[in-house]
């Protein structure tokens, strides 16, 4: 079991920030953070995301911006579709390139503890970027995540549970159906999704010690000495070991190495030189007031959100509504009659003033014989079923809550109708909070991305008080 001492760094680390800051302002690519849900924008602030990934919008995006969320949900994906959509981004991309020449880098955040459409995505960017530059030098896997309890220590991915660091291996993320994997060591992580085409002995890895006396030359000399898209993973357990880092990918950076990013949040941020900002406040998100209450969504089934829900549910005067998405397997009349129902009742809520949660069943439907994909295209279905009800309110909410990373992408799209929104950063640790442009169903108002393994038992609950 790893020592949770190796979590905190009292290092002065303002040296490492200066240098990394002078080093962010003469680099010249824009970096294109393709999300596979909302959460990946939670921890920054003021940086714009896009929903749409038509040429039009990336080329606007691409010369308006130095760092960008690009979502695609493609963890809500088959293998296939996310396939098409990832070639498609690339191809957009390198069409914008042709006519602006703005140099660009890919990183594909992916903070759902090592699931997804792993190495596949990756790889077809690297595909995108060898047509730019005639080289990909590497492949860099950085997990670390310090808001969602995720750190990589001695190769070996953990998740914090209390005081205990357990390996990712071990947890229920793990078993997922359909992005389950057994390694928790990312060397051998790396061998199995490569299904024994990357040998976890050539895994290039940075290590924590390293990190930590701040050897930026020799972490520089590993990164220069990378080539023909070697593996590369990277041990990090506080945020100045992501700065550590970022430092010495620059200076590669600009001698000419090339790589493209498979990460979560906390690396975004460092490799942006993104500060942080206080919690937000209610004044900092409700620009407009209005007696309508606020509606909260819950879709993840994880046992972290189901003990959020029931703290959340303490709150005085908070009305709840289950969603029965089980009447999918009864008919698709019977379901559409949920939907109905659900929406009557929330709608009928918030008129009154008050504030409503609707959650799904907290039995995850999953059927004996299912395979992965018609289980994923269940768990799709029902997320529909989710946005059907928000999306059809005709009475706008004073504020709207997603909990869990399908639902709050489903629900920013596909309900909400946002095409572009700005990250005005986090009512709590790793919960980020947008403002909906004007195109959007309810324009201004706070959108709260609540990813599904996020915070302690009481954080929804803290998070909403602060809205009412």
């Amino acid at each position: 079991m790893a020592d949770v001492s190796m979590l905190e760094d009292h290092k002065d680390h303002s040296a490492i920030k200066e240098e990394l800051k002078r080093y962010i302002a003469k680099d010249d690519h824009v970096f294109i953070v393709l999300d596979d849900d909302p959460t990946g924008t939670q921890t920054v602030h003021d940086i714009n995301v896009y929903t749409d990934r038509s040429y039009e919008t990336l080329k606007e995006a691409m010369l308006n911006n130095r760092l960008f969320f690009l979502l695609t949900n493609s963890r809500a994906l088959t293998a296939s579709q996310s396939k098409k959509l990832h070639e498609e981004i690339v191809n957009n991309a390198q069409k914008v390139y042709e006519e602006t020449g703005r140099k660009y880098l890919y990183i594909s955040r992916g903070d759902s503890t090592l699931r997804g459409h792993y190495p596949m995505e990756t790889q077809i960017l690297s595909e995108g970027l060898l047509k730019e530059y005639g080289k990909v030098d590497g492949e860099i896997l950085f997990p670390f995540f310090k808001e969602g309890g995720r750190y990589t220590i001695d190769d070996v991915h953990y998740v914090r549970y209390g005081n205990d660091l357990v390996p990712a291996g071990e947890t229920e993320f793990a078993k997922d159906k359909t992005f389950g994997y057994h390694s928790s060591d990312l060397k051998e992580y790396i061998e199995e999704k490569s299904e024994g085409k990357v040998r976890k002995e050539d895994v290039i890895s940075i290590s924590l010690k390293d990190l930590r006396d701040e050897k930026i030359e020799e972490i520089t000399s590993q990164l220069l000495n990378a080539h023909d898209y070697a593996r590369i993973i990277v041990n990090g357990a506080c945020d100045s070991d992501v700065r550590t880092f970022c430092l010495a990918l620059y200076k590669a950076m600009e001698k000419g190495k090339v790589f493209v990013f498979r990460s979560a949040a906390s690396f975004v941020k460092g490799v942006g030189g993104i500060e942080d900002i206080p919690l937000l406040e209610r004044t900092d998100m409700i620009r407009k007031e209005t007696e309508n209450g606020g509606l909260i969504v819950v879709g993840s089934h994880t046992d972290k959100t189901t003990r959020q829900l029931n703290e959340l549910l303490t709150i005085e005067g908070i009305q709840k509504e289950e969603f029965h998405c089980s009447k999918i397997l009864e008919s698709e009349e019977a379901f559409k009659e949920e939907i109905d129902r659900c929406r009557n009742v929330i709608e009928e809520t918030i008129a009154k003033g008050s504030t409503i949660v609707v959650y799904t069943e907290r039995v995850l439907i999953d059927l004996k014989g299912d395979d992965k994909e018609t289980a994923l295209k269940r768990s799709v279905a029902i997320s529909d079923g989710l946005c059907e009800i928000t999306g059809g309110l005709r009475i706008e909410p004073s504020f709207v809550i997603a909990k869990g990373g399908i639902t709050s992408s489903d629900t920013a799209t596909k309900a909400l109708k946002i095409a572009k929104a700005k990250v005005l950063g986090q009512i709590q640790p790793g919960v980020p909070v947008w403002k909906a442009d004007e195109d959007s169903k309810f324009p201004g108002i706070p959108y709260v991305i609540f990813p599904g393994n996020v915070g302690n038992d009481d954080t929804l609950k803290n998070a909403v008080l602060k809205l009412l």
